[in-house]
């Protein structure tokens, strides 16, 4: 009777890893669970993995270090969009890189894969079809906050891409699972905070009154108009900058003046910030139209709720503005973590898996 009542009072701990693995950048984060008590610690690294493909397992060995404060994860997470780097030749060379990557740095551990499925399954059984497990980071962000909002909008804006997903009845409503797919439904833009190639978000630029068609070159990216804005510090710009220069206001104005073949000499501070200030809006109505877009397929959702996630929320908050729908930032399911939402989501969603399993 003693021993089953010491067994019964002693606490119960669940520390699952969760991994988002970018190409430009990795996400990991670690959940502690004890009786009513949970803990939750994350990190986000650059990582531009066409530039350093063989150093992957160096930089997730150094994530894992940086979030687990010596309590090892009883078991790991993944979800991926590395895969989409031309380094691979196809995705599915990508997704069994990134696969074998984890494997090889942490042996001992169980790791489990999250799919297009909405399942998990473990690394063996996800190498014998890999293309289920290619971009599958947003199906776990969305599915995450589909069990605490059963009906809502989700619309995530990170470094690279938006993301705007239905959740109707406790279920993701995407019209397709493939990024191909998604991009067709407006549920994936291909626009974002920092990595936007600016040449492929406008055509042309107002320059002194006049509309002045834009050079098709890699000069500038979203990453400089929102340093110039005031929505980025330099600490937060944390890619490459197409010059190599640090990413400061002043480099990143000239790097806007070179859009319309210009320098600083050339146009005057007022001149380019215009600039900056007409790129930022027909980036936020770019967002707005898929928004649009996807809300005409559910019309339940014209009102919201919608959930604001990733590095650039404050975009989808923009893009929203005037629409009548509900906001809600992403600290209320992510805490300080919405900019890492999907590894947050990846580690419960284990961590729920795993307990069911255990029954």
């Amino acid at each position: 009777m003693t021993g089953s009542g010491d067994e019964a009072s002693k606490s119960t701990m669940v520390c699952i890893a969760g991994w988002d693995v970018g190409a430009a950048n990795i996400k990991a984060a670690m959940i502690q669970l004890e009786n009513q008590a949970e803990e939750v610690r994350f990190v986000s690294r650059p990582f531009e993995i066409w530039r350093q493909k063989d150093h992957l397992t160096d930089v997730l060995r150094c994530l894992l270090g940086l979030i687990t404060k010596g309590t090892q994860p009883q078991a790991m997470a993944v979800t991926m969009t590395a895969e989409l780097s031309d380094v691979f030749v196809t995705k599915r060379e990508g997704v069994l890189y990134v696969l074998d990557s984890m494997r090889a740095c942490f042996p001992s551990v169980p790791i489990f894969v999250f799919g297009l499925s909405g399942r998990f399954m473990s690394v063996e059984e996800a190498r014998s079809r890999p293309l289920e497990f290619a971009a599958s980071n947003w199906l776990a962000c969305a599915s995450w906050v589909a069990r605490q909002n059963p009906n809502c909008l989700v619309v995530d804006v990170g470094s690279t891409t938006t993301d705007i997903l239905p959740i109707i009845n406790g279920q993701v409503r995407v019209s397709g699972r493939t990024d191909l797919d998604r991009l067709s439904s407006g549920e994936l833009v291909y626009t974002g905070l920092l990595r936007t190639n600016l040449a492929a978000t406008i055509q042309s630029v107002p320059v002194a009154g006049r509309f002045c068609r834009v050079a098709s070159e890699y000069f500038a990216i979203a990453g400089d108009v929102h340093l110039i804005l005031g929505h980025l510090v330099p600490q937060d710009y944390t890619c490459t900058t197409p010059d190599g220069l640090p990413p400061t206001i002043d480099s990143a104005r000239r790097r806007i003046a070179r859009l319309v073949c210009a320098d600083a000499e050339m146009l005057s501070t007022s001149e380019i910030d215009d600039m900056a200030r007409y790129i930022c809006a027909r980036q936020i109505l770019q967002i707005r139209e898929a928004l649009e877009q996807v809300i005409s397929r559910f019309p339940c959702l014209q009102s919201g709720p919608l959930v604001l996630l990733g590095s650039g929320a404050f975009l989808g908050e923009a893009a929203a503005a005037g629409t009548g729908l509900q906001m809600i930032e992403g600290a209320a399911y992510f805490g300080e973590g919405s900019a890492v939402a999907p590894s947050i989501a990846a580690a419960h969603l284990l961590a729920d898996y795993l307990r069911a399993e255990a029954k």
